[in-house]
């Protein structure tokens, strides 16, 4: 984290897991018949398997399988990171990816200890590999479903999506992802039980509106 700055106590705390255990278990009645029915688009439109499983960079640096539904069709050799107009996503999987909707299954991740409701999005190991020792700091907390940088970037795609496919790795690795790491630090840093119901309540807000990207200062 920037500066060396320690966690928060409320990140260490005991009562953030007890609360995110708490929420996604009530979480799941309500959000059931949505995953279903995803499930079911999914299985229509691209045949099996409807999960996606990818491998990402958990708390301590320990690896999880992250849970979401299927939302592209493979393509050897492809970016790990997608741009708007990614001819591997389908119409199906951009109306889950741009509802969240591809995300539901990360409810399971929580309950398993993976992630937590609020906290730093897991990145897959090709770019953690690249993190400073200070940026490493990220993995001494537990990943989670959105944080500030989720806000931040919440048209992260269309950011992309405008820069010329050779050099989209590139500018993801040199200009977003230290923007990310950066608001988490100060999140990290910072949390609170507030701070964290506040950012549930962005996170669902701005589902619900479109806004724009906002390019890492």
């Amino acid at each position: 984290m920037s500066g060396g700055a320690e966690l928060s106590p409320w990140v260490r705390s005991r009562w953030k897991r007890i609360l995110d255990v708490v929420m996604a278990t009530l979480a799941i009645p309500a959000l059931l018949p949505l995953a279903l029915f995803a499930a079911l688009l999914v299985r229509l439109a691209m045949g099996k398997p409807a999960l996606f499983v990818q491998e990402r960079i958990g708390r301590h640096g320990r690896q999880f399988r992250l849970l979401k539904f299927r939302t592209m069709t493979p393509v050897p050799g492809g970016l790990g990171i997608t741009g708007a107009g990614d001819p591997r996503v389908t119409q199906v999987g951009r109306w889950l990816r741009r509802t969240k909707i591809d995300e539901i299954p990360q409810i399971v991740n929580v309950i398993r200890g993976d992630m937590a409701i609020v906290g730093p999005r897991p990145e897959v190991p090709r770019y953690v590999a690249l993190y400073t020792p200070a940026q490493r700091r990220i993995l001494e907390a537990r990943p989670g479903l959105t944080d500030p940088a989720t806000l931040a970037f919440r048209d992260e795609e269309r950011l992309l999506g405008s820069v010329p496919w050779a050099d989209r790795e590139s500018y993801y690795v040199s200009e977003v992802l230290p923007g990310k790491l950066q608001l988490n630090g100060l999140y990290l840093a910072r949390a609170t039980l507030g701070s964290d119901l506040i950012l549930i309540f962005r996170t669902m807000a701005a589902l619900l509106r479109p806004g724009p990207a906002r390019p890492p200062s």
